[in-house]
Order: C-alpha cells, then structure tokens, then sequence
C-alpha cells in the first residue's frame, strides 16, 4: 500500500506564489530560501505536495531577480515550471495562472512556499470536500482566543464574537476561470486582497471552510524556521513525512 494516495479525480494544478522577499524573517536570503532541516524551505514545501498530488503540473512564481531557484532540488524537476511574478501575492498568482495552459473548470490549487508543514490529510481533505464546487474552498483554523478589536491608539473598542472566525491557512482550491476571474477583478477595481478566497469573495461566491491542522503554520519569523522544524519531526513520529 502507498504511503500516499492522491485525491480521486483530476489532480489539480498548483500555483506557488514566491516571488516575495520575506523581510520580516531576516537573514541574506529571501524566506523560501531559508534552511530548514539541511534543505531550502520551499523545496520541503513542493515535495510535501507532491507527494500527495505527483501528477499535478506545480508552477512557482519567481521574483524578476531571484538568484536562489536555480540552486533547489525543485528546479530540476520535469514537471515544476516558474514564471516571474507580480509586485503582489494576488498579481503574482495570477502570473502563474496564466502561465498555465488549462480550461476554465480545471482545479488550481495555491499555497504559500513558507507553509512546509502542509499534511497529505489535510491536502486530501480539502480536495474532497471541495470536489467540483464553483465557490471552492481553504484550509481555516477556527479562532479558539478572545478577539478584541482596537482603535489606532491601541484601546479596546470591542470585542468580537469568535464562533464565526477562522483564521485562513492554504492550500486554497479554485477552479482555475474563476480565480483568474476573480483576481482580474480585484486588479481592475483596485480591490485589496490578502488571499485567494478573499478575492472569489468579491465574486458574490462563498468558498467552503475545511478544517485544517494547527501545525501547519507560516514561516514569517525568524523563530518560526525551529517550530516548523520541530513539527515536521513530530509528524514524522506520528505516522511518517506529509501524514
């Protein structure tokens, strides 16, 4: 028996926005090219999906200048493309998009190149509770502390009913014409968007919420690197690499 089992169904395409620097993290390198574990970062992040999806087409949105891909395992993958990105998460998915040769109902997944502690469960349980949805779906954790919100002087103004909040993790799962719709949108009507559900959003869709593990966090900190290294090896323990 495989250790994995890819999703019944067309795998879908995935998309890897990394055209970001990552400044908050620090160090002479940008974020998806930190060490971690004696391996690039991203490169635990594409064999993690792989792994689960090994005959999906992955596209990596670089940035115009990026000196680091070229060293990574991933570069030298048949079946991993690049293409430059945008000056933001949304144009530079969007640049991958259409890099992509694929109809308009195809699945397109995207995930952050700094979440390598992404699971085979979790990516698997997303995938079917989507299926053929048209509003797709994102892996969410659901807000288990007190939510304040505060005004621009840091006082309390309220505080907020948390049974309806969830914190948006990815892979986030679109069917690649109403993404691409969606972020075109966003783009033309100078819309903010912080991920690709928020975007479908504006389309009057609304994307599925699975439930997602909590340790599949983002590296943006210096200190993140050793806590995802540290529950890459808890998982390992518990039931083998990507569980």
């Amino acid at each position: 028996m495989p250790a994995y089992t890819a999703p019944e169904g067309p795998q879908p395409a995935i998309v890897i926005p990394a055209a970001g620097v990552g400044a908050r993290i620090g160090g002479d390198r940008p974020k998806q090219y930190q060490n971690l574990r004696n391996s690039f970062l991203i490169d635990i992040t594409i064999e993690r999906l792989i792994r689960v999806l090994p005959e999906a087409t992955i596209m990596v949105t670089l940035g115009s200048e990026d000196g680091w891909w070229a060293h990574t395992r991933s570069a030298a993958a048949r079946h991993i493309h690049t293409c430059t990105g945008g000056a933001s998460r949304a144009g530079s998915v969007l640049a991958g998009l259409r890099a992509l040769t694929m109809p308009a109902e195809h699945p397109v997944l995207v995930h952050d190149a700094a979440r390598p502690c992404i699971t085979s469960s979790d990516i698997n349980a997303l995938v079917q509770a989507v299926g053929d949805s048209d509003s797709g779906g994102l892996l969410a954790q659901a807000v288990t502390d007190t939510v304040k919100e505060v005004d621009d002087t840091g006082h309390v103004i309220a505080t907020r009913d948390r049974r309806h909040l969830w914190r948006a993790q990815t892979p986030q799962l679109f069917r690649s014409g109403v993404l691409e719709q969606a972020l075109l949108m966003a783009a033309t009507g100078d819309i903010t968007v912080t991920d690709e559900a928020s975007a479908v959003e504006h389309l009057g869709l609304h994307p599925l919420v699975v439930p997602g593990r909590a340790d599949n966090i983002k590296v943006t900190h210096p200190g993140d690197l050793a806590m995802a290294a540290w529950f890459i090896e808890q998982q390992q323990q518990a039931g083998g690499a990507g569980a």
